[in-house]
């Protein structure tokens, strides 16, 4: 990047994390497709990092990949949802019960903390 040059990585993320991005590599991706008009990018085992910034996630996949034309099926087994550590212990810590019960509620509630939370408060 331009006016860059001789930036320290490690300074580079502490600036970031003040001002509230979050960078991280998301672990054991296998596939991403993407699916536009008449074509379909597949992504076969990409690196794929996360940036979180003002509650807003976007997504980089890099790797290489295949452009198939026309409409490609997806399937639509479900798969399993990725809930991260950090919201397991802020349930578990919210609702004053166990990594196990906190884990079991957010996977009820679609991963979703705060609605784990009230489940585990409320019974």
């Amino acid at each position: 990047m331009p006016g860059m040059r001789g930036v320290n990585p490690k300074q580079m993320k502490q600036a970031m994390k003040k001002m509230g991005i979050v960078q991280e590599d998301m672990e054991g991706v296998d596939e991403v497709i993407i699916k536009a008009r008449g074509e379909t990018y597949v992504f076969k085992k990409p690196e794929v990092q996360v940036t979180t910034m003002q509650g807003q996630k976007t997504f980089q996949v890099v790797g290489d990949h295949e452009v198939i034309k026309g409409d490609v099926p997806v399937s639509t087994e479900p798969i399993g949802i990725v809930i991260p550590d950090e919201d397991v212990e802020l349930v578990a810590g919210q609702a004053n019960v166990s990594h196990e019960e906190a884990l079991a509620a957010l996977e009820e509630c679609n991963g979703e903390p705060a609605e784990a939370i009230i489940k585990l408060m409320s019974r």
